[in-house]
């Protein structure tokens, strides 16, 4: 597994080929299905971490256009339980990477997206495919439990 980063946007993922360095996009609808390099042909991975969302826009796309089902961490910096889970999304990012995407909502930074799912408590993640949330748990969990939450929803 490559050790990029991706950078959600309105139409994809951007990452850098870690053979070549060039930026190339990973579109949603084709999530789960191989990418190459457009340069250099290297067989890029899908999303192994959690990627952070950074507007309504980014969101919107990813949870409604994602051919993958995204799990959602809507958290806060000052949250204890938020920073206890993390670990455990990095974990559950790489068990699932090519089946899900995890994704990091920082409620604090994007209070209109916390408001929108009506957010209550953090941590609370939800999963989401083809824009419709299909469950949602608060709290904090290991990544057996998060995985464990994640497959019962599909």
């Amino acid at each position: 597994m490559s050790k990029a980063t991706h950078q959600p946007d309105e139409r994809g993922f951007i990452t850098e080929c870690p053979q070549c360095g060039r930026a190339n996009r990973l579109t949603y609808e084709r999530l789960g299905q191989p990418f190459r390099c457009h340069d250099c042909q290297t067989v890029l991975a899908a999303p192994d971490a959690p990627v952070e969302v950074e507007d309504a826009a980014s969101f919107a796309a990813l949870t409604t256009r994602s051919k993958l089902p995204v799990l959602v961490d809507f958290w806060a910096p000052w949250c204890g339980p938020c920073k206890m889970v993390a670990p455990e999304l990095v974990k559950v990012a790489k068990a699932g990477a090519g089946r899900w995407v995890v994704a990091k909502v920082n409620t604090e930074e994007q209070p209109a997206l916390g408001a929108q799912f009506g957010i209550r408590s953090i941590p609370t993640m939800a999963v989401f495919r083809a824009g419709r949330e299909l469950a949602r748990q608060s709290g904090a969990m290991p990544a057996a439990a998060i995985q464990q939450f994640v497959e019962a929803a599909l």
